[in-house]
């Protein structure tokens, strides 16, 4: 019995050890959402660089579930620096300036083209600032 015990062990490993390999290899691109260490990341499970992370973002269609309803001090923990539209990038700075959230609290994660739109100290709002 000890035996029989020990092989489906050793199956079960193998099989997990086959499944993560194969999905590694199946989206090896740290952009890919799909990518195993951006989903062990969102799972919190796994660090990743913000860059990386805030890339594979634009592709998910989930992203919103990361953000929205976190705290400015979830989104530091989780993220790290959010920087302030004065802060930001000139082409983030006009960007904002010309948006309809020109008056509102809001942050960009890191050095991203993500903006956050805060209402009372909780995210309400993501968006991709592109082609403005």
């Amino acid at each position: 019995m000890k035996g029989r015990h020990m092989r489906i062990l050793i199956f079960l490993f193998a099989s997990v050890f086959v499944c993560i390999g194969g999905w590694t290899l199946m989206y090896p691109s740290s952009s890919d959402p799909k990518n195993i260490k951006y989903v062990l990341w969102k799972a919190g499970f796994y660090k990743v660089n913000v860059d990386a992370a805030t890339t594979a973002m634009i592709g998910d269609p989930s992203r919103d579930k990361i953000v929205l309803g976190k705290t400015k001090a979830q989104l530091r923990d989780r993220f790290g620096p959010l920087l302030s539209p004065a802060e930001a990038s000139p082409y983030l700075r006009g960007c904002y300036q010309n948006s309809p959230w020109k008056d509102r609290d809001v942050f960009f994660i890191g050095q991203s083209s993500w903006m956050v739109v805060f209402d009372s100290n909780k995210a309400t709002n993501l968006v991709l600032v592109k082609g403005c």
